[in-house]
């Protein structure tokens, strides 16, 4: 029955992982294929970058850095910030932390400056957990806090709980048990009420951790029991490893060798089929303390032996990455200032097309304005030639007019003068006739 267990649950974990590598092939599709919207392929490229930032987090950074080229070229700068949050959150999780505050504090200004609410407050929890690593818990809570604060505003649930989960591994840290508790409670709450199963298993397991640091080892193991049980469900081998690690120590603190003893190897056993080399060495360096108790010295010198190994194996490990991440950190830092240099220049040539285009448009609105004006003046003349020469017409006619009442006036003068003139005539005339006659009789007699 167990084989058949086994077998089935072997079937499904290779049909997920069947599935997620289809998945990432169909989103290297998208990204790939240049005929797509810009915005669909940086959802893709961020997609495959953020897959890779916890369990390698090197890859990330590189295709991280391909979504930050596609951003800058296609001017999405919220799609910048989130390329530049990859690759700090990839920077943090390879333990480099200037490098990860430096892309983090850039994903924030530029969150800030585009008011994108839910990405300063991603930010602002990315630095607070890098402050928490290097053990600065002042700056580590004060980052945290903020981004509770925006979280609170923009009612983002998931992040409201990511937050009092991130306070509350401070404070454990700080040993403010109290504290810690709170918050993770705080946090394992809001879970339950989103039906966060993945976030639900990650509260109980902090939960355990802080009754185990108090050294209350039964409810340390109920909430580790419950944190296991979730991951089984979700076959998360990573998560059920680490539980598997936790429950080894608590029963080895209980002094219960036996259970302590059957959960380590089982976790030994996990761990080395994810590969996961941290706690591989964590379980080595149980068994050997736990070896060391029963008296078997000399199993507990050959873990002691192969907890060396892998802690040299993982300082090696560390040393070639810092070495690959500042070779690869130059090779970037050298095509970004390449690739400014170049944008720098399509800017200028862009700015000086601007401004000959704003010379154009100011030269052609000044040629028109100049036209109107001088189309108003001219259409304003023509009114008042048209309202002259109504005046001048009306004044022509009222000319005429007296003119012709004159004219008529004259006629009748003239008629009046001639008439006189002919009366005057024949009076005259008579008048000689008169006098002749007179002087002919006076000559007769």
């Amino acid at each position: 029955m167990k084989k058949r267990i086994y077998i089935l649950l072997l079937v499904m974990l290779n049909l997920f992982q069947y599935l997620q590598a289809q998945n990432l092939d169909s989103l290297w599709k998208v990204y790939n294929n240049t005929s797509q919207a810009d915005t669909n392929r940086l959802k893709a490229i961020h997609k495959i970058a953020w897959s890779y930032s916890s369990n390698n987090p090197d890859t990330a950074i590189i295709l991280a850095g391909q979504e930050l080229k596609l951003a800058r070229q296609t001017k999405q700068r919220k799609y910048e910030a989130r390329a530049l949050n990859t690759i700090g959150v990839s920077y943090t999780n390879n333990g480099d932390y200037p490098l990860a505050l430096k892309n983090n504090f850039a994903s924030l200004k530029i969150n800030e400056e585009i008011k994108y609410k839910k990405g300063i407050a991603s930010s602002y929890n990315n630095i607070g957990d890098i402050y928490m690593n290097q053990g600065n818990y002042p700056e580590a809570l004060k980052n945290h806090f903020a981004a509770l604060k925006i979280r609170e505003e923009i009612k983002d649930k998931k992040g409201i709980a990511y937050s009092y989960n991130g306070i509350g591994i401070i404070y454990n840290n700080q040993r403010n048990y109290p504290e810690a508790l709170k918050n993770h409670f705080a946090a394992l709450k809001i879970r339950e009420e989103i039906k966060d199963k993945k976030g639900i298993a990650y509260s109980y397991g902090n939960i355990g951790v802080n009754y185990m640091n108090q050294g209350n080892y039964p409810e340390a193991l109920k909430n580790y029991f419950a944190s296991l049980k979730i991951n089984e469900e979700l076959k998360d081998k990573n998560g059920i490893a680490g539980v598997l690690v936790n429950l080894g120590q608590s029963y080895a603190m209980l002094n219960k060798t036996k259970e302590a003893k059957n959960y380590l190897d089982k976790a030994l056993q996990l761990s080395k089929e994810i590969s996961n080399k941290n706690y591989i060495k964590s379980c080595y360096g149980n068994l050997t303390s736990l070896d060391s108790l029963m008296g078997n010295y000399k199993a507990a010198f050959e873990y002691q032996k192969l907890y060396i190994i892998y802690s040299d194996s993982l300082n090696n490990e560390e040393t070639k990455k810092k070495s690959l991440q500042s070779s690869m950190q130059y090779e970037f830092d050298k095509k970004e200032i390449t690739a400014k240099a170049e944008q720098n220049k399509l800017d200028a040539i862009n700015a000086e097309e601007k401004k000959k285009q704003r010379i154009v448009i100011y030269a052609v609105a000044g040629l028109l304005l100049l036209v109107g004006v001088f189309a108003v003046f001219m259409f304003n003349r023509f009114r008042i030639t048209q309202k002259q020469k109504a005046v001048i017409e009306e004044q022509k006619v009222m000319v005429d007019k007296a003119y012709e009442e004159l004219h008529e006036k004259n006629k009748e003068v003239m008629d009046s003068i001639h008439y006189a003139k002919r009366i005057q005539t024949a009076l005259i005339t008579s008048e000689k006739y008169i006098t002749n006659s007179l002087n002919r009789l006076m000559k007769n007699r």
